[in-house]
């Protein structure tokens, strides 16, 4: 048998790669994706590699950022070209194998086993790839190579981002020499909490967590544990599959606010409208939810805040049911702090084709029920904010502001 070849094609700080394609003049120059150019506060989303090298990092603040860098540009999101660009590397990958499987917006799997015989090695595969993509839209593409997903993602990550070339292979043959020295945080899914864990165990590296006893970690770390044992030992079975984000687990929605907001009247209203758009998406799948859960950040100087879930009583995607719950959370919860950031999402998902009925119910769930789908058909033709509720016309209320955005930003 052919043995497998897979690719982790990442795009090289993709956001702001995108933006400097659209200014010629930019290309010698540091740049940055801001959530919001005009506030200080604003957070990056994206820093060019010019950028980083002058020590601006993602996820920090725009002001802190513009103090490393005075000469820094910055540019707003533009969510429908990253995704116009990420359709487009996908067309372009699909013209190689029809094995492509989208990771995230800017990272894609593809399994090149039998390309081979059309491209050439994966070598000349990765190069022809890389070049297509960089030649249409202006992107430069890292690519990992393995015999499954774990080992590609791991080259990619570990390796292919920082060589000039931005192409590695990582095989069962060099994996003891090349990979197992990394510290043990560089290995794949190893979060902070469990690199803590295994370095309090005297765990250092990948080499040392691969050469424990799987059983011996199976009794400490559970499965998520194994798990983790099997990437340090570049074991992984899952197919390169296009259909694997089909079948989704939750439908989620959270937004960061323009400011911090104080009163339990101003931040149910905006959960009220988080509920609203989680609902409104399942119904646009046909599809209920039963667990509801509940996520709130404070301000940016406090950095506090809590994430609950409940089960509800019976799977639903109407609106004030859902607000019922995820109040009940909030005021459980919330301890009164300024807030900034508000999430919710719903679980546990179910056909709508299948409603449980209640004795007790005089009709008005049904209606309810599709009250909703009659909304969602004027939105969906007339636009996002056709009809809207009327505590939507206070200040506070972000409904027309996210009306505007897609993925929490500007078109």
């Amino acid at each position: 048998m052919m043995k497998k070849s897979i690719f982790l094609i990442d795009m090289q700080s993709f956001f702001a790669s995108v933006e400097k394609a659209k200014i010629p003049h930019a290309i010698d120059k540091p740049l940055v994706v801001s959530g919001d150019p005009s506030r200080r506060s604003g957070v990056i989303l994206a820093a060019c590699p010019l950028a980083k090298r002058l020590g601006v990092e993602n996820g920090e603040r725009l002001f802190d950022a513009q103090q490393k860098c005075p000469d820094l540009m910055v540019v707003a999101p533009h969510m429908q070209d990253y995704i116009d660009h990420s359709l487009a590397i996908t067309e372009i990958l699909e013209a190689v194998t029809d094995l492509v499987e989208p990771y995230s917006i800017d990272e894609q799997f593809m399994d090149v086993t039998h390309s081979q015989k059309l491209f050439g090695t994966p070598l000349e595969i990765a190069k022809y790839v890389q070049g297509k993509i960089f030649r249409h839209l202006g992107v430069r593409a890292r690519i990992g190579i393995g015999e499954n997903k774990v080992l590609a993602k791991m080259a990619c990550d570990t390796f292919a981002k920082k060589n000039e070339e931005g192409i590695f292979t990582l095989t069962q043959e060099n994996i003891e020499e090349v990979l197992w020295p990394r510290p043990i945080n560089d290995l794949f899914r190893a979060g902070a909490k469990m690199t803590r864990h295994l370095r309090v165990r005297g765990v250092q590296t990948i080499g040392d967590f691969a050469a424990m006893s799987p059983e011996d970690i199976r009794k400490r770390f559970g499965i998520h544990g194994q798990v983790l044992w099997m990437n340090a030992r570049g074991v992984d079975y899952s197919p390169v599959s296009p259909h694997t984000m089909s079948g989704q687990k939750a439908i989620g929605n959270g937004m960061t606010l323009p400011r911090d907001y104080t009163t339990k009247r101003d931040i149910k209203l905006v959960l009220l409208e988080l509920c609203e758009e989680v609902c409104r998406r399942a119904r646009e799948g046909s599809l209920l939810g039963q667990t509801i859960s509940v996520g709130v950040t404070t301000s940016y100087e406090l950095r506090t805040g809590f994430h609950r879930q409940m089960t509800m009583e019976r799977p639903t995607a109407i609106t004030m049911e859902v607000f019922a719950y995820v109040c009940k959370l909030f005021d459980q919860h919330w301890n009164g702090l300024p807030v900034r950031r508000l999430h919710i999402s719903l679980s546990k998902l179910s056909s709508d084709k299948q409603i449980q009925l209640s004795l007790f119910d005089d009709g008005n769930r049904e209606k309810h029920h599709k009250l909703g789908y009659v909304m969602d058909t004027v939105n969906k033709k007339y636009g996002k904010t056709s009809l809207i509720r009327a505590s939507s016309l206070q200040e506070a209320s972000q409904v027309k502001e996210r009306a505007a955005k897609i993925g929490g930003h500007y078109k």
